[in-house]
């Protein structure tokens, strides 16, 4: 179908795809589950993504698959080069579009934030990553594979130190905190000792830690230990962008920092605070932003500017794209 964008944001958590008219308007919108190469392969990525362009097809009306005027596929399992090789020639031979840009999430991010077309996004989802981009086109990326890579912040991570803070303020190897009751409750449990045991017998997923940073944001106001996670995320945040701008001699450049994802979308009071004021110190011209739009708005702009898309149809997608109700795949 000729001038119909075709966006994907895929996480560890979840993944959006929307089909998207040249005009911007939404045709079809569709999520599902997680869908990282990282944790399910390449084969498990595109069956979820398949199911889901069935899913926005639908409810699109249309009958046929269309071959979209172009793909843009961003993946939070997209971080190395190969990983983004495989991915494209995957794609491309599955006969989705004309052509087919794949690339990491945290492009989503940065694109959704600015119309610039330069600057560092921060995606803080169930991982963490950050890209740079300069005026020029350079790049500052990180390979974003873990704690063997050196990473921490993602909302599983939050949910660790969260569980640990817990059980250590129960069992008296640390200091006394409010996490010790909100914790389990968040999973109908009544100690963090229930909790350790559910999690290392299977009957709770580990992944479901990821579920918890909105409890410590909000915990962090009244709670010295939630406090402190909180701020440590702040600090690795502003350490991500640091090294991009350093990398990239940006630091005395007017430059956004433009963090987004999961966890962000409830970043308020200390957090969003503590992240401004770090990235203040960076240098004099430099401020952060909370990108509180969804990366598949980024994912579908990014199409839209392939595609020579008026602002009026940048406008539209945004806004339809932001506020649009999603089919669960």
């Amino acid at each position: 179908m000729s001038g119909v964008v075709l966006a994907v944001d895929g996480g560890n958590s979840k993944t959006d795809l929307a089909l998207v008219g040249l005009d911007g308007a939404l045709l079809g919108l569709a999520r599902g589950p997680l869908s990282s190469p990282h944790h399910i392969g390449l084969d498990g990525c595109l069956a979820v993504l398949e199911e889901l362009l069935g899913n926005a097809m639908a409810e699109a009306g249309l009958a046929e698959q269309p071959v979209a005027a172009v793909a843009q596929v961003m993946l939070a399992g997209a971080d190395l080069p190969a990983e983004e090789d495989a991915l494209r020639a995957a794609v491309e031979a599955r006969g989705w579009a004309a052509r087919t840009a794949v690339g990491n999430d945290t492009f989503a991010i940065l694109r959704a934030g600015t119309d610039r077309g330069w600057g560092v996004a921060v995606v803080c989802g169930a991982g963490i990553n950050c890209v740079g981009v300069a005026p020029d086109g350079r790049t500052a990326r990180f390979p974003a594979l873990g704690p063997i890579t050196g990473d921490w912040g993602g909302g599983l991570d939050v949910g660790m130190a969260a569980l640990a803070a817990a059980a250590r303020g129960e069992d008296g190897r640390g200091p006394r905190t409010s996490l010790e009751q909100s914790v389990p409750a968040a999973f109908g449990l009544g100690s963090p000792r229930e909790l350790g045991e559910a999690i290392h017998t299977g009957a709770i997923p580990l992944r479901r830690l990821v579920e918890l940073p909105p409890l410590v944001l909000a915990e962090a106001a009244r709670d010295e230990v939630a406090a402190g996670i909180v701020d440590r995320l702040a600090d690795e945040v502003v350490a991500f962008a640091r090294a991009a701008l350093t990398r990239l001699d940006l630091l005395g450049e007017p430059v956004e920092v433009l963090v987004g994802g999961g966890v962000m979308r409830s970043a308020d009071g200390r957090l969003a605070e503590a992240i401004d004021a770090g990235v203040r110190e960076l240098g004099p011209r430099i401020r952060a932003r909370v990108v509180r739009e969804p990366p598949i708005v980024g994912a579908a702009l990014l199409g839209l500017d392939e595609l020579g898309a008026d602002g009026l149809a940048h406008a539209r997608a945004r806004e339809q794209l932001t506020n649009g109700s999603l089919v669960h795949g």
